[in-house]
């Protein structure tokens, strides 16, 4: 069993900065994919950014040079850097994780651990 818990949202001016931060509490196997996707009121699931346990990753096309993805694995722990921050950023963003590799369907992808999930809001 894997308990995710994120930490780190708020409210910021656009043009501003968040780190988002994501614990993973149990037992993590040596091959996992894990995720941040986000959900704003009225509109469905999206998937932010991935990161696989050999460090690859990738971005949802509206996020791409002001995300970035990290992990540190001594402290089980994901993060996601926002910088340069938009209104159309706004939303609940959760952390999500599974044990295979996220290759490029992860967007997709059932995950079977998520965390509760922080709120991002951002105003103009």
């Amino acid at each position: 069993q894997v308990q995710l818990v994120e930490s780190g949202g708020g409210s910021v001016q656009s043009g501003g900065s968040l780190r988002l931060s994501c614990v993973a509490y149990g037992y993590i196997y040596s091959s996992y994919c894990m995720g941040w996707f986000r959900q704003a009121p009225g509109k469905e699931r999206e998937g932010v950014a991935a990161i696989d346990s050999d460090g690859s990753t990738s971005y949802a096309d509206s996020v791409k040079g002001r995300f970035t993805i990290s992990q540190d694995n001594a402290k089980n722990t994901l993060y996601l850097q926002m910088n340069s921050l938009k209104p159309e950023d706004t939303a609940m963003y959760y952390c999500a994780a599974d044990f295979f590799f996220c290759s490029g369907s992860w967007r997709t992808a059932h995950f079977a651990y998520w965390g509760q999930g922080t709120q991002v809001t951002v105003s103009s």
